[in-house]
Protein backbone atom coordinates (compact mmCIF):
# COMPACT_ATOMS: atom_id res chain seq x y z
CA UNK A 1 0.00 0.00 0.00
CA UNK A 2 1.59 3.57 -0.80
CA UNK A 3 2.36 5.92 2.13
CA UNK A 4 0.74 8.82 3.07
CA UNK A 5 3.73 10.76 1.44
CA UNK A 6 3.19 9.32 -1.86
CA UNK A 7 -0.50 9.77 -2.06
CA UNK A 8 -0.26 13.53 -1.47
CA UNK A 9 2.59 14.04 -3.43
CA UNK A 10 0.68 12.09 -5.97
CA UNK A 11 -2.29 14.00 -5.57
CA UNK A 12 -0.69 17.12 -5.13
CA UNK A 13 1.28 16.87 -8.87
CA UNK A 14 -1.80 15.93 -10.71
CA UNK A 15 -3.51 18.91 -9.13
CA UNK A 16 -0.64 21.31 -10.13
CA UNK A 17 -0.69 20.01 -14.25
CA UNK A 18 -4.24 20.26 -14.12
CA UNK A 19 -4.88 23.85 -15.56
CA UNK A 20 -8.54 23.04 -14.57
CA UNK A 21 -7.45 22.73 -10.41
CA UNK A 22 -6.87 26.06 -9.03
CA UNK A 23 -6.66 24.65 -5.57
CA UNK A 24 -6.78 21.30 -2.98
CA UNK A 25 -7.70 21.08 0.39
CA UNK A 26 -8.26 18.07 2.67
CA UNK A 27 -10.30 17.05 5.37
CA UNK A 28 -11.45 14.16 7.58
CA UNK A 29 -9.35 11.85 9.78
CA UNK A 30 -5.98 12.45 8.33
CA UNK A 31 -6.18 16.27 9.25
CA UNK A 32 -7.26 15.58 12.98
CA UNK A 33 -4.28 15.53 15.25
CA UNK A 34 -6.54 13.50 17.91
CA UNK A 35 -7.10 10.76 15.05
CA UNK A 36 -5.36 7.61 15.49
CA UNK A 37 -2.99 6.73 12.09
CA UNK A 38 -3.57 3.78 9.99
CA UNK A 39 -2.84 2.71 6.04
CA UNK A 40 -6.48 2.56 6.14
CA UNK A 41 -7.59 6.14 6.38
CA UNK A 42 -9.30 7.90 3.73
CA UNK A 43 -7.81 10.46 2.11
CA UNK A 44 -10.25 13.41 1.50
CA UNK A 45 -9.59 15.36 -0.79
CA UNK A 46 -11.12 18.33 -2.48
CA UNK A 47 -10.47 19.42 -6.07
CA UNK A 48 -11.44 23.63 -6.18
CA UNK A 49 -12.41 23.75 -9.99
CA UNK A 50 -13.22 26.40 -12.40
CA UNK A 51 -15.44 23.67 -13.78
CA UNK A 52 -17.09 19.87 -12.79
CA UNK A 53 -18.05 19.26 -16.54
CA UNK A 54 -15.08 18.33 -18.28
CA UNK A 55 -14.19 16.33 -15.52
CA UNK A 56 -17.45 14.42 -15.28
CA UNK A 57 -17.46 14.24 -18.94
CA UNK A 58 -14.33 12.49 -19.30
CA UNK A 59 -13.55 10.63 -15.78
CA UNK A 60 -10.19 8.87 -17.53
CA UNK A 61 -8.06 11.16 -15.16
CA UNK A 62 -9.06 9.16 -12.13
CA UNK A 63 -6.65 6.22 -12.82
CA UNK A 64 -3.57 8.92 -12.52
CA UNK A 65 -4.46 7.92 -8.93
CA UNK A 66 -4.02 3.95 -9.86
CA UNK A 67 -6.09 1.02 -10.51
CA UNK A 68 -9.18 1.21 -9.61
CA UNK A 69 -11.13 -1.94 -8.24
CA UNK A 70 -14.61 -0.38 -7.96
CA UNK A 71 -15.93 3.20 -6.70
CA UNK A 72 -19.41 4.85 -5.95
CA UNK A 73 -20.81 8.13 -7.43
CA UNK A 74 -22.85 9.48 -4.45
CA UNK A 75 -23.99 12.65 -6.63
CA UNK A 76 -24.94 9.97 -9.65
CA UNK A 77 -26.64 7.50 -7.06
CA UNK A 78 -28.86 10.85 -5.49
CA UNK A 79 -29.40 11.63 -9.14
CA UNK A 80 -30.91 8.64 -10.03
CA UNK A 81 -33.20 8.04 -7.20
CA UNK A 82 -34.88 11.29 -8.08
CA UNK A 83 -33.36 13.68 -5.54
CA UNK A 84 -32.00 17.27 -6.32
CA UNK A 85 -27.99 17.88 -6.51
CA UNK A 86 -26.40 20.38 -8.18
CA UNK A 87 -23.31 18.85 -10.51
CA UNK A 88 -21.76 22.44 -11.40
CA UNK A 89 -20.64 23.14 -8.10
CA UNK A 90 -19.88 19.73 -6.57
CA UNK A 91 -19.35 16.17 -8.02
CA UNK A 92 -17.67 13.52 -5.50
CA UNK A 93 -15.90 10.09 -6.58
CA UNK A 94 -15.25 7.56 -4.18
CA UNK A 95 -12.68 4.98 -5.12
CA UNK A 96 -11.17 2.29 -3.81
CA UNK A 97 -7.89 1.48 -5.28
CA UNK A 98 -6.50 -2.07 -6.09
CA UNK A 99 -3.12 -1.48 -3.25
CA UNK A 100 -6.16 -0.52 -0.57
CA UNK A 101 -5.80 3.12 -0.51
CA UNK A 102 -9.02 5.25 -0.96
CA UNK A 103 -9.52 8.41 -2.11
CA UNK A 104 -12.82 10.29 -1.52
CA UNK A 105 -12.22 13.09 -3.93
CA UNK A 106 -14.93 15.66 -4.16
CA UNK A 107 -14.91 18.54 -7.05
CA UNK A 108 -15.86 21.92 -5.64
CA UNK A 109 -16.68 25.14 -7.74
CA UNK A 110 -14.56 28.15 -6.58
CA UNK A 111 -17.11 30.08 -5.02
CA UNK A 112 -18.85 26.98 -3.41
CA UNK A 113 -15.62 25.60 -1.74
CA UNK A 114 -15.01 28.64 -0.26
CA UNK A 115 -18.34 28.68 2.07
CA UNK A 116 -17.46 25.31 2.13
CA UNK A 117 -14.10 25.60 3.89
CA UNK A 118 -15.66 27.78 6.51
CA UNK A 119 -18.26 25.28 7.72
CA UNK A 120 -15.57 22.23 8.62
CA UNK A 121 -12.77 22.62 10.86
CA UNK A 122 -11.04 19.51 10.12
CA UNK A 123 -9.66 21.19 6.76
CA UNK A 124 -5.83 21.32 5.75
CA UNK A 125 -4.88 23.78 2.25
CA UNK A 126 -2.81 21.91 0.73
CA UNK A 127 -2.33 23.86 -2.54
CA UNK A 128 -3.83 27.69 -3.27
CA UNK A 129 -2.75 28.41 -6.93
CA UNK A 130 -4.91 31.89 -7.06
CA UNK A 131 -5.16 32.76 -3.33
CA UNK A 132 -9.33 32.00 -3.99
CA UNK A 133 -9.40 29.99 -0.49
CA UNK A 134 -9.99 32.07 2.70
CA UNK A 135 -7.54 31.65 5.47
CA UNK A 136 -8.84 28.86 8.20
CA UNK A 137 -7.46 28.40 11.46
CA UNK A 138 -5.25 25.10 12.76
CA UNK A 139 -7.35 22.03 12.04
CA UNK A 140 -9.42 20.68 14.86
CA UNK A 141 -11.83 17.88 15.83
CA UNK A 142 -14.02 20.52 18.39
CA UNK A 143 -16.91 20.52 16.17
CA UNK A 144 -17.39 16.32 16.32
CA UNK A 145 -17.10 16.55 20.52
CA UNK A 146 -19.73 15.33 23.03
CA UNK A 147 -21.31 18.69 23.36
CA UNK A 148 -22.42 18.93 27.68
CA UNK A 149 -25.71 18.63 27.83
CA UNK A 150 -28.77 20.38 29.01
CA UNK A 151 -30.90 17.93 31.96
CA UNK A 152 -33.84 18.28 29.42
CA UNK A 153 -31.48 16.28 27.22
CA UNK A 154 -30.28 14.35 29.83
CA UNK A 155 -33.56 13.42 31.22
CA UNK A 156 -35.03 12.76 27.24
CA UNK A 157 -32.10 10.61 26.12
CA UNK A 158 -33.16 8.30 29.29
CA UNK A 159 -36.71 8.10 28.41
CA UNK A 160 -36.01 7.28 24.97
CA UNK A 161 -33.51 4.34 26.11
CA UNK A 162 -36.14 3.24 28.63
CA UNK A 163 -39.28 3.19 26.51
CA UNK A 164 -37.79 1.97 23.43
CA UNK A 165 -36.03 -1.58 25.54
CA UNK A 166 -40.28 -2.56 25.64
CA UNK A 167 -40.04 -2.85 22.04
CA UNK A 168 -36.72 -5.31 22.40
CA UNK A 169 -38.51 -6.97 25.29
CA UNK A 170 -41.86 -7.78 22.48
CA UNK A 171 -39.50 -9.02 19.93
CA UNK A 172 -37.04 -11.39 22.07
CA UNK A 173 -40.10 -12.79 22.88
CA UNK A 174 -41.84 -13.29 19.77
CA UNK A 175 -38.41 -14.74 18.77
CA UNK A 176 -38.11 -11.85 16.20
CA UNK A 177 -34.36 -11.56 16.51
CA UNK A 178 -34.53 -8.93 12.59
CA UNK A 179 -36.71 -6.23 14.43
CA UNK A 180 -34.73 -6.81 18.11
CA UNK A 181 -31.60 -6.11 16.03
CA UNK A 182 -33.11 -2.85 14.53
CA UNK A 183 -34.72 -1.78 17.51
CA UNK A 184 -31.40 -2.42 19.56
CA UNK A 185 -29.02 -0.52 16.95
CA UNK A 186 -30.97 2.28 15.63
CA UNK A 187 -33.36 3.50 18.75
CA UNK A 188 -31.72 2.18 21.90
CA UNK A 189 -27.92 1.73 21.57
CA UNK A 190 -27.30 5.34 20.58
CA UNK A 191 -29.01 6.66 23.65
CA UNK A 192 -26.03 4.10 25.48
CA UNK A 193 -23.84 5.49 23.33
CA UNK A 194 -24.52 9.43 23.97
CA UNK A 195 -24.32 9.24 27.43
CA UNK A 196 -20.64 7.20 27.13
CA UNK A 197 -20.02 9.84 25.07
CA UNK A 198 -20.97 12.46 27.47
CA UNK A 199 -19.11 10.48 30.15
CA UNK A 200 -16.28 10.76 28.41
CA UNK A 201 -16.62 14.39 28.00
CA UNK A 202 -16.82 14.81 31.63
CA UNK A 203 -13.67 12.68 32.17
CA UNK A 204 -11.82 15.11 29.04
CA UNK A 205 -13.65 18.36 30.08
CA UNK A 206 -15.26 18.05 26.85
CA UNK A 207 -12.39 17.91 24.84
CA UNK A 208 -12.35 14.94 22.88
CA UNK A 209 -14.56 13.36 19.97
CA UNK A 210 -15.44 9.72 20.58
CA UNK A 211 -15.54 9.30 16.57
CA UNK A 212 -18.04 8.28 14.28
CA UNK A 213 -20.06 5.41 15.90
CA UNK A 214 -18.03 5.47 19.17
CA UNK A 215 -14.69 4.53 17.52
CA UNK A 216 -13.01 6.04 19.66
CA UNK A 217 -14.70 4.97 23.08
CA UNK A 218 -11.73 2.76 24.57
CA UNK A 219 -8.95 5.30 23.82
CA UNK A 220 -10.58 7.62 26.67
CA UNK A 221 -13.57 5.28 28.40
CA UNK A 222 -12.83 3.34 31.42
CA UNK A 223 -11.00 -0.29 30.56
CA UNK A 224 -14.06 -1.77 32.62
CA UNK A 225 -17.00 0.77 31.06
CA UNK A 226 -15.78 -0.40 27.28
CA UNK A 227 -15.43 -3.75 28.03
CA UNK A 228 -19.19 -3.60 29.11
CA UNK A 229 -19.93 -2.47 26.39
CA UNK A 230 -18.59 -4.03 23.90
CA UNK A 231 -20.69 -7.37 25.72
CA UNK A 232 -24.01 -5.38 24.78
CA UNK A 233 -23.22 -6.16 20.87
CA UNK A 234 -25.27 -9.73 20.16
CA UNK A 235 -25.93 -12.36 17.20
CA UNK A 236 -28.55 -13.52 16.04
CA UNK A 237 -28.73 -16.09 19.44
CA UNK A 238 -32.13 -14.86 21.36
CA UNK A 239 -30.50 -16.28 24.76
CA UNK A 240 -27.15 -14.46 23.89
CA UNK A 241 -29.51 -11.17 22.90
CA UNK A 242 -30.90 -11.24 26.70
CA UNK A 243 -27.80 -11.70 28.35
CA UNK A 244 -26.67 -8.48 26.16
CA UNK A 245 -29.68 -6.65 26.67
CA UNK A 246 -29.58 -7.07 30.36
CA UNK A 247 -25.84 -6.12 30.17
CA UNK A 248 -26.67 -2.86 27.97
CA UNK A 249 -29.14 -1.38 30.82
CA UNK A 250 -27.13 -2.46 33.25
CA UNK A 251 -24.22 -0.46 32.02
CA UNK A 252 -26.79 2.53 30.96
CA UNK A 253 -28.21 2.43 34.81
CA UNK A 254 -24.75 3.00 36.06
CA UNK A 255 -23.27 5.60 33.69
CA UNK A 256 -26.71 7.52 33.74
CA UNK A 257 -26.55 7.79 37.39
CA UNK A 258 -22.81 8.80 37.11
CA UNK A 259 -23.38 11.59 34.56
CA UNK A 260 -26.47 12.57 36.10
CA UNK A 261 -24.47 12.77 39.33
CA UNK A 262 -21.11 14.96 37.65
CA UNK A 263 -23.74 17.70 36.04
CA UNK A 264 -26.27 18.03 38.98
CA UNK A 265 -29.49 16.15 37.01
CA UNK A 266 -32.01 14.50 38.77
CA UNK A 267 -31.83 10.59 37.20
CA UNK A 268 -35.39 9.07 36.70
CA UNK A 269 -34.55 6.31 38.78
CA UNK A 270 -38.29 5.07 39.12
CA UNK A 271 -38.31 4.88 35.00
CA UNK A 272 -35.52 2.84 34.48
CA UNK A 273 -36.89 0.28 37.16
CA UNK A 274 -39.73 0.08 35.85
CA UNK A 275 -38.56 -0.61 32.56
CA UNK A 276 -36.67 -3.14 34.04
CA UNK A 277 -39.04 -4.86 35.48
CA UNK A 278 -40.75 -4.97 32.25
CA UNK A 279 -38.02 -6.77 30.51
CA UNK A 280 -37.61 -9.28 32.78
CA UNK A 281 -41.47 -9.96 33.16
CA UNK A 282 -41.17 -10.50 29.26
CA UNK A 283 -37.96 -12.76 29.79
CA UNK A 284 -40.03 -15.14 32.21
CA UNK A 285 -42.92 -15.11 30.36
CA UNK A 286 -43.56 -18.50 28.50
CA UNK A 287 -44.01 -18.77 24.98
CA UNK A 288 -47.29 -20.23 23.23
CA UNK A 289 -45.79 -22.50 20.78
CA UNK A 290 -47.68 -21.93 17.74
CA UNK A 291 -46.80 -21.13 14.51
CA UNK A 292 -45.38 -17.23 13.83
CA UNK A 293 -45.69 -16.80 10.73
CA UNK A 294 -48.33 -13.81 10.88
CA UNK A 295 -46.48 -10.97 8.41
CA UNK A 296 -48.77 -8.47 10.08
CA UNK A 297 -47.78 -5.50 12.16
CA UNK A 298 -48.13 -6.85 15.74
Amino acid sequence: MRTEEEMLRLILETAEKDERVRAVFMNGSRTNPNAPRDVFQDYDIVYVVRETTSFIRDESWITRFGEVTYMQCPDEVDFSLGEEVDFEHRYAYLTQFSDGVRIDLTLMEAGYAGKAILEDKLCIILLDKDGILPPIPASTDEDYRAKKPTEAEFLASCNEFWWCTNNIAKGLWRDELPYVEDMTNFHVRPQLLKLLSWKVGILTDFSFSVGKSGKYLKYRLPQEDYARYLATFFGADAKEAWESVFEMTALFEDTARWVGEKLGFSYNDAEGKAALRHLHFAHDLPRPQDDRTNDSER
